[in-house]
């Protein structure tokens, strides 16, 4: 009985002492955990990310690529300020020149839905075809911001040539 209520454990997401769900509903779909991802400056953990999505996949073109609901779930465990998620927005807009006209003509939106987070807090980002982009922050939606181009932009920044740390990305792919 032990072994079992082990493993149910284990197939929740776990990573960094963060437990994320298997399934989310986005939209009227049910999501699966793709994967987990810590994001690290220097060495010092920051976020742990999970990636929903319809189906699994390694594939990051896939992952961005399809206009299907979608979920990016980031988990704080240390304290950020408002200005530093800004910036590490702009910074990931700079190393991903291809998507700048797909997330710059919506930056005031983006930026002005974020708030300084503490250690347990969430950012979630959701998309749903037609809808565009929910923005939710500690729980609360900031912003929807419409498009499927804005969707593509803001995955390409985690999942793209160049993400916050090829750790983060590998981790979101499922491996």
């Amino acid at each position: 009985m032990l072994t079992l209520s082990c493993a149910s454990v284990a197939t929740a997401g776990t990573l960094a002492g963060v437990t994320l769900p298997d399934r989310v509903d986005v939209g009227a779909q049910s999501l699966v955990l793709n994967g987990l991802g810590l994001r690290e400056v220097i060495v010092v953990d920051v976020y742990v990310a999970g990636l929903y999505l319809p189906q699994k996949t390694r594939d990051a073109a896939q992952a961005i690529n399809q206009d299907v609901p979608k979920r990016l779930h980031l988990h704080f465990v240390r304290d950020v300020g408002v200005q530093d998620l800004r910036d590490s927005t702009l910074e990931a807009i700079e190393k991903n020149p291809s998507v700048a006209g797909d997330v710059r003509p919506h930056i005031g939106a983006l930026n002005g839905a974020m708030e300084t987070v503490r250690d347990g807090d969430d950012v979630v980002f959701e998309y749903v075809p037609g809808q565009g982009t929910t923005v939710s922050v500690k729980g609360k939606v900031k912003a929807t911001i419409p498009g499927v181009a804005f969707m593509r932009g803001l995955w390409t920044l985690y999942l793209g040539q160049a993400p916050p740390t090829g750790a983060l990305k590998k981790g979101l792919l499922g491996g």
